[in-house]
């Protein structure tokens, strides 16, 4: 669908509504020795991608982002929604220029309500900033992807995103109860009510929560949280081979106990993690990856117990010396080290698949990755949250040609993809399509599927201004 370029008279509407000082030009920027920053709203953390937009706009508040849409609307302008982009699959690029949308001054928490266990934000809020402030009041709010220190609960919820909880407590979308949203043609919605039950309609809230800032803008959530667990334990788990590691996941749940967390780290993972950190780590040279398993709950009595469910399950695989946390400071490094996998792997040219399946085929998948990348030459770090089978499946450029990587690469990416739905899984499990991954979404779903979501698209979005070039 064609879009119209940006004019003079649109730029002075648009400071009208949020003020001069929160609409951003290249011209502007350069000017102000802000170029740098000015860029930045042009990248994410997806490879090294980068897509300037015509202006960048920072409103405050719902009734300024509605404004900003009438007119885009209207004038058959684009514009890509932005939270901190930390995304991981392009969702935040603003591939047809326009206008980026920045959420970073709707960053209130307007109210945490005790008595119902809920609390109201707007989508600017830092995802760990939010679980310290109702940890302070006793309560739990589990998603904590691996850029909480720095991503916003607007991106949390453009993805559903996960994280390591997310194998015992569910993702975002498990702790919606209600969205205000600004449509694309300046409409602001509610999505439903705060309640914990609603047959009410169709379920709007949902089908918000992943769309990847393709049918809306979400100006605040309200989500539902729970007791904070006072008590953890976590150990980390050495295995000999990875295809036990994998085989382990299983079986764990099948012997009756519910991890907070269940991680997996092939062993050049955690190599890559504790380099990028400088922390020295020596690991045995018969260990090929490790299983970081965290149990929580308000008894710890119970927890040592389901501890001991776990070594007995353990017993039966080919594992080295267990590590058992005893200090809140070990914890938190082995935490360190997993979560920092990420960042690592980012200081490589490298290309992040989300793999995920059912846990049971876990090891399957992890063998069939490495064999593709052993026929095509590529090397690979996998890692993730293979409790609930979700393997992040790391690309390293290393040696390969321009050809490969650029082009070569999408055939062996697609055999990973199609080895993920044969065995019941699919092609993303938290980082969502975005822009690089929309010519894979074929391998997981017909064309009735898409067609049907083509059609809510243009329902919500009949211009097609809102963040264009995503998922299809």
């Amino acid at each position: 669908m064609p879009f119209n370029a940006l004019t003079p008279e649109l730029i002075v509407a648009f400071e009208a509504i949020v003020g001069p000082a929160h609409v951003l030009t290249a011209q502007r920027a350069e000017a102000a020795a802000t170029a740098e920053m000015y860029a930045d709203y042009g990248r994410d953390h997806t490879e090294d991608l980068h897509y300037a937009p015509d202006v960048v706009l920072r409103p405050a508040n719902a009734d300024e982002i509605s404004q900003i849409m009438r007119l885009c609307h209207e004038h058959r302008v684009p514009v890509t929604p932005r939270g901190a982009g930390t995304g991981l699959s392009g969702g935040a690029l603003p591939v047809h220029h326009g206008v980026v949308l920045s959420t970073e001054r709707l960053n209130k928490i307007i109210q945490i309500d005790e008595r119902n266990l809920q609390a109201t934000v707007e989508p600017g809020v830092v995802n760990e900033a939010f679980q310290n402030a109702v940890k302070e009041v006793g309560l739990f709010y589990p998603p904590d992807p691996a850029s909480k220190g720095s991503c916003f609960l607007g991106g949390n919820l453009a993805h559903s995103s996960g994280g390591p909880k997310a194998v015992k407590y569910g993702t975002t979308r498990d702790y919606v109860l209600n969205l205000q949203v600004v449509l694309p043609t300046g409409e602001i919605i509610w999505t439903a009510a705060n309640t914990l039950k609603n047959s009410t309609g169709y379920n709007l809230t949902q089908l918000m929560v992943g769309s990847e800032g393709t049918l809306g803008i979400i100006t605040q959530a309200v989500f539902r949280l729970l007791p904070y667990p006072q008590h953890n334990v976590l150990m980390l788990v050495p295995f000999r081979q990875e295809a036990q590691a994998a085989e382990a996941v299983s079986a764990v749940f099948r012997a009756g106990v519910i991890p907070s967390g269940m991680e997996f780290m092939e062993r050049i993972a955690m190599e890559w993690s504790a380099r990028y950190l400088g922390i020295p780590l020596t690991v045995p040279e018969d260990v090929r990856a490790h299983l970081l398993i965290e149990l929580d709950g308000q008894d710890l009595d119970q927890l040592y117990k389901e501890a001991e469910q776990v070594y007995a399950v353990l017993d039966n695989y080919n594992v080295g010396e267990i590590l058992l946390a005893d200090t809140a400071a070990q914890k938190d490094e082995l935490w360190r080290i997993r979560r920092n996998i990420g960042n690592a792997v980012k200081s490589a040219v490298y290309k992040e698949e989300d793999t995920v399946v059912p846990r049971a085929e876990l090891g399957t998948l992890l063998a069939g990755v490495k064999e593709i990348g052993a026929r095509y030459g590529f090397q690979s770090v996998c890692y993730g949250h293979v409790g609930d089978g979700n393997l992040h499946v790391n690309i390293i450029r290393g040696n390969l040609s321009d050809e490969m990587w650029n082009v070569g690469l999408r055939e062996p990416i697609s055999e990973i993809f199609r080895l993920c739905v044969k065995l019941g899984g699919t092609i993303s499990g938290e980082h969502g399509i975005g822009l690089v991954q929309k010519g894979y979404i074929g391998i997981a779903l017909a064309e009735t599927n898409l067609n049907l979501m083509r059609g809510i698209k243009k329902v919500f979005d009949p211009h097609g201004i809102l963040n264009p070039g995503k998922i299809f």
